[in-house]
């Protein structure tokens, strides 16, 4: 294979600036302005996030999924408790989260402590989704090898036709997870590679803000 050279892709960041004189104190007010931000310019995906964990044998793992909702500025995603992210949680409940606006010019950083969210919260959550997505959730041995995809179309037949009458329980294997941010970091691109960085920090009962150098 040919090696490519990527070198000359560069693009120079100036639509926006960041002043720790100017932002607020609570550092999800900031997020949530910058999200609301994402969905007016109608990105694509505004609520997309790479979560980033570690497995039980000390290796980094790294994937995309979906911000459902920030519940008392808390971060509260979806999935397979029994997935390779879920196992990860369980032998460690600390992860990060990294958003990316590339149309803005714009990522943050979050990391913290993880937990799972209340039974309730996962059944209404589960209760909201299209029924399709309820039955892939059911039958998905999610992150297991599997033969063929065969397997999984005739479980998601054989399922959909089993409770064609019936309301889809969660299962429990699946369920929310919050994620308690102690660390939240905003970038903004600026011009020669000379980004703007705001760390916020939790230093109970208020968060201290820093510059960082890009």
């Amino acid at each position: 294979m040919k090696n490519k050279d990527l070198t000359g892709f560069r693009k120079e960041y100036a639509m926006a600036s960041l002043d720790t004189n100017k932002v607020p104190a609570d550092p999800i007010l900031l997020f949530d302005r910058w999200l609301d931000e994402a969905i007016q310019h109608a990105l694509p995906e505004p609520n997309a996030m790479t979560l980033a964990t570690i497995t039980a044998e000390g290796r980094p793992a790294a994937r995309v999924i979906l911000l459902k909702e920030i519940d008392r500025g808390r971060f509260v995603f979806y999935t397979n408790y029994n997935s390779q992210k879920g196992l990860d949680l369980q032998n460690n409940p600390q992860a990060a989260l990294v958003f990316l606006w590339l149309e803005l010019q714009r990522q943050v950083r979050v990391s913290g402590r993880v937990e799972k969210v209340s039974s309730a919260t996962s059944d209404a959550y589960f209760a909201s989704r299209p029924r399709q997505s309820q039955i892939g959730a059911a039958i998905s041995p999610q992150s297991q090898p599997i033969e063929s995809r065969n397997i999984l179309d005739q479980a998601f037949e054989h399922m959909q036709a089993r409770t064609k009458e019936q309301a889809i329980k969660r299962p429990t294997h699946w369920g929310g997870y919050h994620l308690i941010p102690d660390r939240i970091e905003f970038w903004q691109g600026r011009k020669n590679r000379l980004h703007d960085r705001i760390l916020y920090t939790l230093e109970k009962p208020s968060w201290k803000i820093q510059r960082l150098a890009p």
